[in-house]
């Protein structure tokens, strides 16, 4: 690649080993540590077919970078270039990773007002929910959980600032969540190929 830029491009070689390829690796570090933190997500939420593709372009990426490194090791600017691409993708992975929101969350809600009117609203929204009456040091308190797709969060904190805004909440993620219905199917092997189809498609 070095010969190309030098002869085709008309880059002198300390533009190409003090600038460009600095900027190579840096932006090279911040593709791969992205892709890592996307693919950790993806790992987590069982989506094996997108985190193996990303896990080929995240290796991919890095050998180049690290090919650069080894071939230019006189060359100090690139001992920078590479960990401060490498802070930077963490920086940029947490972003898009914000930006995604993918995956589930569970939201632990404990107040001491009347929440009739949250329940209300996780009716409308169709969240699923259980409400217990707990006792605290201060006497009775209500207790809510609900799991709800990530994307919904800041809709329902919104709503829970705006009807209780004492209330004490916390969010944690949640891998795995899934529905159990009253009524038992009976295993069989159509069952089990229709779920390895639907596992397909999530894919």
């Amino acid at each position: 690649m070095e010969n190309f830029v030098i002869e085709n491009l008309g880059v002198s070689q300390n533009v190409y080993s003090y600038i460009l390829l600095p900027l190579l690796i840096f932006f090279a570090r911040i593709g791969d540590v992205s892709i890592n933190t996307i693919r950790i997500i993806y790992v987590l939420g069982g989506r094996r077919f997108t985190a193996t593709l990303l896990g080929f372009f995240e290796s991919f990426i890095w050998l180049m970078a690290i090919r650069q490194i080894f071939e230019h090791l006189d060359n100090w600017i690139c001992y920078i270039a590479y960990p401060a691409g490498f802070a930077t993708g963490i920086f940029v992975g947490m972003i898009i990773e914000e930006r995604i929101a993918y995956g589930k969350v569970i939201v632990r809600i404990i107040t001491r007002k009347e929440i009739s009117g949250l329940i209300q609203y996780l009716n409308v929204e169709r969240f699923r929910y259980t409400h217990v009456n707990a006792q605290g040091p201060d006497g009775h308190e209500n207790l809510v959980f609900t799991v709800l797709e990530r994307e919904n969060l800041d809709g329902l904190l919104h709503k829970l600032k705006e009807m209780l805004p004492t209330a004490f909440y916390t969010v944690e993620k949640v891998n795995r969540a899934v529905e159990i219905g009253t009524i038992a199917e009976q295993s069989s092997r159509w069952n089990v190929l229709s779920a390895w189809l639907r596992n397909i498609r999530r894919e």
